[in-house]
């Protein structure tokens, strides 16, 4: 196993996979409690994550309800775990709305059914590898980087 990476290494390479990764594991909660886990493409921009989905899919509902979200990206042992407060977008600028589309590979925008946009602001960032990781894991606390 190799040896635990620094904080400022952890966070290069949290922001490497926000830029670079497509989707994400998105969880939210119904109003009575009932969880809901969905994989949604995301677009970072440098400070928040931009996601879609559609208008009736239990995320939104849930997100409309209770703007508490959890995100994971990566695999088991190499993941960042993001919780974050969201907002339902009435639009988007074009050339993000277009930077989305480019890097998910589908436009919500040209969808049959109505997909808004949400705008994912983190609260706390968490990155691990192995175990040896876990201690030192919280990267992001508040809305701000730890180093």
């Amino acid at each position: 196993m190799a040896a635990p990476r620094p904080l400022a290494v952890r966070k290069q390479d949290t922001l490497h996979r926000l830029e670079h990764d497509i989707d994400a594991w998105v969880a939210t909660a119904s109003p009575d409690g009932t969880p809901y886990l969905m994989p949604l493409s995301f677009l970072w921009d440098g400070r928040t994550l931009l996601l879609s989905t559609a208008v009736n899919n239990p995320t939104a509902r849930n997100l409309r309800a209770n703007p508490l979200v959890q995100l994971t990206i990566g695999q088991t042992r190499d993941v960042i775990h993001i919780t974050a407060t969201t907002e339902e977008l009435a639009t988007v600028p074009i050339a993000e709305g277009d930077a989305f589309a480019a890097k998910a590979g589908f436009d919500p925008r040209q969808a049959s059914t109505p997909y808004p946009f949400i705008r994912a602001t983190p609260t706390t960032i968490q990155a691990w590898r192995e175990g040896n990781e876990i201690k030192g894991r919280l990267i992001m606390q508040s809305g701000v980087w730890l180093v």
